[in-house]
């Protein structure tokens, strides 16, 4: 818990810096462009992933982004895929992508959404408060994720993990929240999320 919190400390100052002095566009020999071509792969240019199970990034809070990012490179929340991709980043590259993918606007995925699912979610989102961190509009704020729009079959599996203690540096609240809750209640809280 100390070294999260030594690490939260350093992205404070990390963007605190940033609003002074802007960070590059490169860090090394790699510029900004390349490394979101890399991350095309998975979450596509426009940052709103059509390939399944991979998170859209586009729209989400920017310092979630930045958080997530230096999680996954510190270990913290390990993802195995990302990590060839982020190990050799600095801090710089982490605040220009979270920029960057922070001002893309979000798009719903391909998935169909099924208006049942919708209804049964939003009745459930309400009744677990969702929206007192999400924000009613489910676009999240500062560490917490924006769930709308967000691919279903990553949301269903993300609540599927949270709630089977599954997901490694995860948040404890979310755990806490989707315990015990079906898996016909996590995919009509999904298909409400994308359909926001």
């Amino acid at each position: 818990m100390r070294r999260l919190t030594q690490i939260r400390r350093l992205l404070a100052f990390g963007l605190a810096a940033a609003a002074i002095w802007p960070a590059p566009a490169v860090s090394g020999d790699t510029p900004l462009s390349k490394i979101v071509e890399s991350c095309a792969v998975c979450h596509a240019l426009d940052g709103n992933s059509r390939t399944e199970k991979i998170p859209s990034l586009a729209g989400q809070p920017n310092f979630f982004l930045l958080d997530q990012l230096i999680f996954i490179r510190e270990g913290v929340r390990p993802v195995e895929a990302m990590t060839p991709f982020v190990k050799n980043l600095k801090d710089e590259d982490f605040i220009a992508l979270a920029e960057h993918y922070a001002a893309l606007p979000p798009k719903a995925s391909e998935e169909r959404v099924d208006p049942a699912r919708v209804k049964r979610g939003e009745a459930l989102a309400l009744r677990l408060r969702c929206a007192s961190c999400h924000l009613p509009s489910l676009a999240g704020q500062e560490q917490i994720p924006r769930l709308a729009k967000q691919r279903i079959d990553y949301m269903y599996q993300v609540m599927k993990d949270y709630r089977d203690s599954r997901r490694k540096g995860g948040d404890s609240i979310m755990a806490a929240t989707v315990y015990g809750i079906s898996d016909v209640d996590l995919l009509a809280l999904a298909h409400y999320a994308a359909s926001r």
